[in-house]
């Protein structure tokens, strides 16, 4: 039997399953397509708690060189200091300090960190259910999307167009597809 909404019996504290989560992103390219990509290892642990949502938290690193956008030498140049610089700044990080639901959408304030950057975003989360799986484990998913702009993370590359605009856009949409997992 699938949940709908967030009890009381939810609360408690969870991992983010990277097997069945993606962490992704959306930029326009030559301003008349989308690349989508995502990054294929990270790790995270959530607390949720549903009496007192300011109490639940999210603390997410996500290791910059598994970025995938299904193409090498995108990634190979997404990974230099023109874009994330891998070399100096490993990880993205998001440490909430603030939560507020509603019983269908779950807003978390924090600080993104790309690029040795730090800036406070919130993030919407619609709950998508809780259910138990065939091992006997408590799942919750939720999903949400952010724009930033990746100016404010110090990442300005970019290549003029012929027929005007630029190659990468600035606004860069965050999207999470997370299930976690409850811990023991």
């Amino acid at each position: 039997m699938s949940v709908t909404t967030i009890t009381p019996a939810l609360t408690g504290s969870y991992t983010i399953d990277p097997a069945h989560s993606r962490i992704g992103f959306v930029a326009r390219h030559a301003m008349v397509t989308k690349v989508r990509g995502s990054f294929n290892r990270f790790t995270g642990n959530v607390a949720v708690d549903a009496e007192q949502p300011k109490n639940s938290s999210v603390d997410l690193v996500i290791e910059v060189d598994s970025i995938d956008t299904r193409n090498a030498d995108r990634d190979g140049h997404l990974r230099t200091n023109d874009f994330l610089d891998v070399a100096n700044h490993p990880e993205i990080t998001f440490r909430s300090n603030d939560a507020g639901f509603d019983g269908e959408t779950l807003e978390l304030t924090g600080d993104l960190t790309v690029r040795g950057v730090t800036q406070q975003i919130t993030v919407p989360f619609s709950f998508e259910g809780a259910a138990t799986d065939p091992f006997g484990n408590q799942r919750l998913g939720f999903e949400g999307q952010h724009a930033i702009s990746r100016k404010d993370y110090g990442i300005t590359w970019n290549a003029a167009l012929e027929t005007g605009g630029v190659l990468v856009s600035d606004k860069i949409v965050l999207e999470f597809e997370i299930s976690l997992v409850k811990s023991a």
